[in-house]
């Protein structure tokens, strides 16, 4: 199935449907021999409203089978209004979606959990038709996001909330059998603290929690999204520690991704015993533009995500990526003072690169993507205030399209590797150096070659060496089954805003 699109801004090698609404993916979990990805899906607009799961499964995570939409809201039902977030889980045979029925009438911030199960490697879902867990602990004023995993002879469970106290939570359930469920209390609680140096903080609640257990003697992680009632802004965070007793504690949170445009990311344990992790990367554009186009949201790339031996969370795009490379476009490499400009070569709108730079004051690099170089992403090293800067303010001439500058620490006094993948509209920037990561969109407008050049400080030493590749869209398999909703179910009437 061809991936071309006559929309330079859509991305070809990160997944996402052919048209309308993406958001948080759901169900990540290996079964029958495949990778699974579920996603928070809209049929019928480019809106957030009528949450459907939509599915796609991939023995390789570069060539993609797209599945009949898994899970339909019920009219009438316990998530008449929106099938929203969960995960799924490998139980012999079948596959198991847990996920957050929601019903408007019910409570806007309260979805309690309910199932569906497949036992045809997911093609089909039978939904329980009530729910597995019936209530909310009595003081939460925020539910939702199960995460179920198995811990030896036991499943778990992970439910997001916000307390009455002001404090987020992931509550702790415990069962048997998947069906029999026994709240723990909460797994981890905490009031609204600062995660990172640019203002952002835990929020009034924890969306979407995911477990990373210890693993070789290293800590786990819990990882979640911070949501606020009053749409301020959201980060993921993760907390490092042990869990003692049913309960993790941790010291500070961190941020997953220090950039604007990464939320609600999903875990997976691959049949290697890696970890992998997928985000969703929300439009920066005023939403009409994205109506226009017939789309909105993709999913960022699979990444590998571990605790390393000094306690940090690492993230490096999964290693199946590297598959998407075609040609080399740019290999370069050089030293010099600046002031400077050193053009290296053109890009196409979606490449692969890694770079190491060793310099003695501000340099970076830079995507040009018009002809008289006033649309441009920089990306630049401030060792004074010992920062990696990714800057889209001028990354788009449309004023539809949201700037900023967005930074993440980068040790100084030391060659910095780093990895940029850039899919049209999408730039994930990997510090290979930490194992942080920054997501943000941009939206050029220049119908030009885009090009890469080094620049480097007045007075500044830079040593450089830069490579990039074409990079290839993924491939979609001709889907052996319609994969639109039946007839008189997909529903399009807007709910009320909240998050899924």
């Amino acid at each position: 199935m061809s991936t071309a699109s006559s929309d330079p801004h859509r991305p070809t090698a990160h997944l996402r449907p052919p048209r309308n609404w993406i958001n948080d993916p759901n169900g990540l979990v290996f079964h029958d021999g495949h990778y699974h990805v579920f996603y928070q899906y809209n049929p019928s607009s480019t809106r957030h409203a009528n949450i459907h799961w939509g599915h796609f499964r991939s023995s390789d995570l570069v060539t993609w089978e797209p599945l009949p939409i898994a899970l339909f809201p019920a009219p009438d039902g316990v998530d008449a209004d929106g099938c929203f977030s969960g995960n799924a889980v490998s139980d012999g045979d079948r596959l198991v979606a847990f996920y957050s029925a929601n019903r408007w009438d019910r409570s806007p911030q309260h979805q309690p959990v309910t199932t569906a199960t497949s036992r045809d490697g997911g093609r089909t879902f039978a939904p329980r038709g009530g729910l597995v867990i019936t209530d909310w602990p009595e003081d939460c004023t925020m539910y939702r996001d199960p995460y179920v995993w198995r811990d030896g002879g036991l499943w778990r469970m992970l439910v997001g909330a916000a307390l009455a106290d002001g404090r987020g939570a992931a509550l702790l359930y415990e069962s048997a059998d998947l069906e029999n469920w026994s709240y723990r209390g909460p797994f981890a609680a905490g009031g609204q603290v600062p995660v990172g140096t640019g203002g952002l903080h835990t929020g009034e609640g924890w969306e979407c929690p995911q477990y990373l257990p210890p693993q070789a003697g290293r800590p786990g992680a819990l990882v979640f999204s911070a949501w606020n009632d009053h749409d301020g802004d959201r980060c993921v965070a993760a907390l490092i520690g042990q869990e003692h007793d049913g309960v993790f504690e941790a010291a500070a949170p961190v941020l997953v991704d220090h950039g604007p445009d990464c939320y609600a990311p999903a875990l997976l344990r691959a049949p290697d015993g890696r970890w992998l992790m997928w985000g969703w990367s929300a439009e920066a554009r005023q939403e009409s533009w994205a109506a226009a186009g017939g789309w909105a949201g993709a999913l960022t790339l699979p990444r590998e995500v571990r605790v390393g031996a000094d306690g940090t969370l690492r993230q490096e795009p999964a290693a199946e990526i590297r598959a998407l490379r075609g040609t080399r476009a740019v290999h370069a490499h050089g030293a010099g003072p600046g002031p400077q400009s050193v053009d290296l070569g053109t890009v196409g709108r979606a490449f692969d690169l890694t770079a190491r730079l060793e310099t003695t004051g501000a340099a970076g690099l830079r995507l040009l993507t018009d002809e008289d170089g006033s649309e441009y992403l920089d990306i630049r090293l401030d060792p004074a205030a010992g920062e990696l800067v990714v800057d889209r303010e001028h990354a788009s001439l449309d004023g539809r399209a949201h700037g900023g500058a967005y930074r993440m620490p980068c040790p100084t006094g030391q060659p910095v590797e780093l990895r940029a993948v850039v899919d049209h509209s999408m730039a994930e920037v990997f510090l290979t150096t930490t194992g942080q990561v920054l997501t943000l969109r941009l939206y050029p407008t220049g119908e030009v070659p885009w090009r890469l050049a080094v620049r480097a400080a007045p007075g500044t030493r830079l040593r450089y060496a830069v490579d990039a590749w074409h990079l290839r869209p993924l491939t979609y398999e001709e889907p052996s089954r319609d994969t639109s909703p039946p007839r008189g179910r997909a529903r399009t009437a807007e709910p009320p805003p909240a998050s899924a």
